[in-house]
């Protein structure tokens, strides 16, 4: 009987050397609490380095006039600079990107092929802000809308999902999907908070976005219960052939940038419905996959812990 291949964890180590100013909290610590906290754990998860995103890859979703200005700015630099208010280059920050966007496409080949039944991209820096045109909040391409539009290039699938649970709205994703029907993205965020976006009138050109603002204090239980009753049954109506989490952890009743209340185990439980979610749409079409990648998260411990609680429920998925 042929072995069926394990689930997926890709990174590079490039990932602890995107360096940021002191006191930044997107700091290469966060590559390094993932690890020491997964410890053996998940020894049985194949492990993947993730390979760059090509040009053809990121020009998928960004105007090639900011790659042009991305590669300028960040080539050849030994000095921090700073792309936007608090999103920072140095000397190993495009390198770092680029795998972050080329370890999520690399997720979406490993389901696609069955090398995996379900992949997670734990590669900094986040992807969720960066729009078409811009850098911002940390992010310098747009990992998961690159992702999506990549599954669609590459192997034909119709329509894809992105799934966002960070306690910042993904206004990049948002952005790259507001026009085009076959984009569906849905997102649990904190507002009033940055950036800004994410109303629950900010629907998409073609009703393909579906945002759950949470006021500050909202408590993990009713975070769920918002996905439940609202997120999800709309991800199942539109029946998406691949949904990627944008799995970001800020959202954590512990992190310094957000004032969200989602214990650890509630990200393990939030993960089983999205798991949930996706064989109710393989049983009703015939298939669908689910790949994950990280997003935020900057208290170490609870990082950590809510990405093993996260792995443990996709395996479980």
């Amino acid at each position: 009987m042929e072995k069926v291949a394990g689930p997926a964890f890709i990174i590079h180590e490039v990932s602890g050397l995107h360096e940021v100013p002191e006191g930044h909290p997107e700091r290469p610590d966060r590559h390094r609490a993932i690890v020491s906290a997964m410890g053996d754990a998940f020894a049985h998860w194949t492990h993947h380095k993730a390979p760059k995103a090509s040009r053809d890859q990121l020009e998928l979703v960004h105007h090639s006039g900011y790659i042009d200005q991305i590669f300028d700015t960040t080539s050849n630099i030994s000095d921090l600079v700073p792309l936007d208010a608090d999103t920072w280059a140095g000397a190993h920050s495009l390198e770092t990107a680029l795998r972050a966007a080329g370890g999520a496409c690399l997720a979406v080949d490993l389901v696609m092929q069955d090398k995996a039944p379900t992949a997670f991209s734990a590669m900094r820096p986040p992807g969720h802000h960066a729009e078409p045109d811009r850098a911002m909040g940390f992010c310098l391409f747009s990992s998961a809308a690159i992702a999506a539009r990549h599954a669609q290039a590459v192997w034909g699938i119709d329509r894809v999902a992105v799934l966002d649970f960070d306690v910042h709205h993904g206004n990049g994703t948002q952005a790259a999907f507001w026009d085009d029907s076959s984009l569906i993205y849905a997102s649990s965020h904190q507002n009033p908070l940055y950036p800004g976006t994410g109303a629950a009138h900010e629907k998409g050109a073609h009703l393909n976005i579906f945002n759950l603002p949470c006021p500050p204090g909202t408590s993990g239980t009713q975070i769920i219960e918002g996905w439940r009753k609202n997120l999800l049954p709309a991800i199942v109506d539109a029946a998406p052939d691949l949904v990627i989490i944008s799995a970001g952890f800020d959202a954590h009743i512990d992190d310094p940038l957000g004032g969200l209340g989602m214990q650890t185990v509630d990200f393990e439980t939030l993960t089983r419905d999205i798991g949930v979610c996706v064989r109710q749409i393989a049983d009703a079409t015939g298939g669908c996959h689910m790949i994950s990648l990280l997003e935020g998260g900057y208290n170490l411990d609870a990082l950590g812990q809510s990405v093993c609680a996260h792995l443990r429920a996709l395996e479980a998925s």
